[in-house]
């Protein structure tokens, strides 16, 4: 017997009960969909946050008083004195490996207005220094960045980003131009490239104002972000080293208190985010396990009812000849086929299922190659685990006593 005609015999036998082949393939279906789902939404999130974490350079570092993704249910950093502009300007004098510092104060969504026109209320009002633009990754587009001297003057200067200009500037020059934002004039001096959006926010909508004047208008009490740049890549550890000894001195933190900031870089925030991926895989991985294992019980629940509705089949072919190996062989087979026609549609419905996130995150499609592998190889030895008892009972029947089965 070929494999053509063992497999042909493999579907006729899930045919001729529809609804226990049915159920046995729906486990199959539910325990691969759950590992393949789970690792592709885990892949198109990585992705996202590779594609994310650019925005910020590797040499960049982070300043804040609370992390950035908040784990667990400790809250004593709500309780940090914030980071302050005077802060800043003491590590900016006392810094000797930084090679650029900039603060960031971002105040609540504003409405922006040039003439008769006007945004929605939902604009980022962003102070920070000539640095913050490079810090962020930020290219001007037209017109120039903040000087020294804008900053130090405290100039009613604003670079606004492309969401704004579309908004407010549309087919005209927006340089020189006067918007207002809470009755103060400011003048457009430069436009940033579009970077598109990021975590469902638009990296766009935003007024960069210095923060000397937004000090000035704001007040200076503001808890505020710093970000650092490194030298190179290769110096950011004596950096943040630097930059820790240097605000724990600022801060008065005593010695024997931890540090009452957070200070975060690519590296760190990539620690965080594989240990978030991990619990997904994991948790993936274990309702999968388990879907599989009540699937591989169904299997051989299936074909043990398969040879005994088969038993006057068996005893046939072994008359004609067929060996305990040939009927092992095609019991065998047609326990994996069933196990692989399940895997299959799993696998289809799972990596539909986690790409969802490519058209929410808006990120690249991604195609789990490696995962899909595992799956086929999982696939054929559940098969083969499964199906080898029900193979080995069918080999083992009497020839005599089959011809006898009614």
């Amino acid at each position: 017997m070929n494999l053509w005609q063992i497999i042909k015999m493999a579907f006729g036998a899930l045919g001729s009960n529809k609804t226990r082949a049915s159920l046995t393939l729906l486990a199959i279906v539910v325990g691969v969909f759950a590992v393949i789902s789970a690792s592709t939404a885990v892949r198109v999130i990585d992705n996202y946050f590779q594609n994310t974490m650019t925005l910020m350079g590797s040499d960049v570092i982070n300043i804040t008083t609370r992390p950035t993704v908040m784990t667990g249910h400790d809250q004593s950093h709500a309780r940090r004195q914030p980071i302050t502009f005077r802060h800043y300007e003491q590590l900016r004098e006392m810094s000797e490996l930084a090679r650029a510092i900039s603060p960031e104060v971002n105040l609540s969504s504003k409405r922006i207005y040039q003439g008769n026109s006007n945004t929605e209320p939902n604009v980022t009002v962003w102070g920070g220094n000539e640095y913050s633009l490079a810090n962020n990754a930020y290219d001007i587009e037209e017109g120039r960045n903040f000087t020294r001297d804008d900053i130090e003057h405290a100039r009613p200067y604003a670079i606004i980003g492309a969401d704004i200009r579309s908004d407010l500037f549309s087919g005209s020059d927006p340089a020189g131009k006067r918007i207002r934002i809470d009755g103060q004039h400011y003048t457009v001096i430069g436009v940033v490239e579009s970077k598109g959006s990021a975590f469902g926010q638009s990296l766009d909508n935003f007024v960069l104002l210095p923060y000397s004047r937004l000090a000035s208008v704001y007040g200076r009490d503001h808890n505020i972000n710093l970000q650092i740049r490194a030298p190179s890549v290769t110096l950011i550890n004596e950096t943040v080293d630097e930059a820790t000894g240097l605000l724990r001195v600022i801060r008065q933190v005593p010695p024997d208190r931890g540090n009452d900031f957070e200070i975060e870089t690519n590296e760190s925030l990539r620690g965080i985010f594989d240990d978030f991926t991990g619990i997904l895989y994991l948790f993936g991985f274990v309702v999968g396990g388990i879907a599989l294992l009540g699937a591989g019980i169904g299997v051989m629940n299936i074909m043990l009812v398969s040879v005994t509705e088969r038993t006057r089949e068996i005893g046939i072919r072994k008359a004609v000849g067929a060996n305990r190996k040939n009927i092992t062989i095609q019991f065998m087979t047609e326990a994996i086929i069933v196990c692989q026609l399940g895997g299959l549609i799993g696998m289809f419905l799972g990596i539909a299922a986690g790409n969802i996130l490519v058209v929410i995150m808006g990120t690249t499609f991604v195609l789990p190659v490696l995962s899909i592998v595992a799956g086929i190889a999982g696939m054929t030895l559940i098969g083969m685990i499964f199906g080898v008892y029900p193979a080995w009972k069918a080999a083992r029947l009497d020839p005599i006593e089959s011809l006898r089965f009614e």
